[in-house]
């Protein structure tokens, strides 16, 4: 299984960025992630400095959404879609981005139900439950 470290995380995104600035050519993987960076111009600043992005924490308290999070979501649900797995979030995201009219903003929607999943998974001491992940996206494509 693969397990990036944190500093791992933050290269990746980090490298993908400045690969992208300088037009270099990008895996299939970092091309997926450069479209996300690409959307999120908000983050451009903190993916330019490598050394201060290895160093910052991000605290909820602070307010702040830490970019390197929201960007792996955008990537972890990017997977899931083309792969269809849990077996139905590609339809079940279909609909919400059919819903929202937007595939970016139905993934910020699907972030909320990844995030209740992990946390109810850290939680009990269970595995991730895909069914009531695909449950919570189907209702919000139904509100």
């Amino acid at each position: 299984m693969f397990a990036p470290t944190q500093h791992d995380v933050r290269r990746f995104f980090c490298e993908t960025f400045r690969k992208q600035r300088d037009g270099l050519p990008l895996t299939p993987m970092e091309a997926v992630a450069g479209d996300w960076i690409a959307s999120h111009p908000e983050y451009h600043a903190e993916l330019s400095d490598e050394a201060t992005a290895l160093a910052k924490v991000y605290e909820v308290e602070d307010g702040r959404t830490n970019p390197f999070l929201h960007l792996s979501m955008h990537l972890s649900i990017s997977e899931q879609v083309s792969i269809d797995q849990p077996t139905g979030i590609k339809q079940a995201y279909a609909l919400l981005a059919a819903k929202r009219g937007s595939a970016h903003d139905a993934q910020h929607e699907m972030m909320e139900c990844l995030g209740e999943m992990i946390w109810a998974s850290q939680r009990s001491g269970l595995p991730p439950d895909g069914h009531k992940y695909i449950d919570c996206v189907r209702r919000r494509a139904t509100r």
